[in-house]
């Protein structure tokens, strides 16, 4: 989803509670990757890998020069042979550590293993945030030992996937609100148009 989608889709949004939540998880997750901490940990479930996010969140770091933004994919089947970026498992969440954080997608079951691997990343200092559906006990789980979550349920509006693309395009807007008027119009004309003429990062 590009910046244009983005925006129409906040216009069809507007008024609702998506709009507040998304960017209060956003802000959360910007928050939390402080500039020369950890990092940024993102992970899925056995059956999901959530490597979209990760694409956008890329992007949005590059974009908005917040290099901290962009995360360390950890994925439960990777190979040493597997390109750099997605070579990494779960055994990096046992390093884990305070100033770190980790974001968990999880639109089924994480299952016990996982569960387990974050309560440890949590226990040593590491930020918990876990993006769901809450539909199954392992998901609700996730969020009572979560610092900050945001869940779609079932029936709601928006999908899990449509979700994370709001999330994504917030964590990388402006922290400070720019002022308004016509020089806050420039200014989001402005980044628009730095979103559609920057290159792409290297390729998921």
């Amino acid at each position: 989803m590009d910046a244009v989608r983005v925006a129409l889709l906040r216009e069809v949004l507007a008024g609702t509670e998506w709009l507040g939540a998304t960017r209060r998880f956003a802000g959360a997750l910007r928050g939390s990757v402080v500039p020369h901490g950890g990092g940024l940990l993102l992970v899925g479930t056995p059956a999901y890998e959530p490597w979209h996010l990760a694409a956008h969140l890329v992007d949005e770091a590059a974009w908005s020069g917040t290099p901290e933004l962009a995360p360390t994919l950890v994925r439960h089947d990777a190979l040493p042979s597997d390109p750099a970026h997605l070579a990494v498992g779960l055994g990096r969440l046992a390093a884990a550590r305070r100033g770190e954080t980790l974001l968990v997608v999880t639109p089924d079951e994480p299952g016990a293993g996982l569960l387990e691997r974050v309560h440890d990343a949590r226990r040593a200092g590491a930020t918990v945030l876990a993006l769901g559906t809450g539909r199954d006990p392992g998901e609700r789980e996730l969020t009572a030992m979560a610092h900050e979550t945001l869940t779609v349920p079932d029936g709601a509006e928006l999908d899990l996937d449509t979700v994370q693309h709001l999330v994504s395009a917030s964590a990388g807007e402006n922290a400070v609100p720019p002022p308004r008027g016509r020089r806050r119009l420039r200014d989001r004309l402005s980044r628009l148009a730095d979103h559609l003429t920057a290159p792409p990062p290297s390729g998921w």
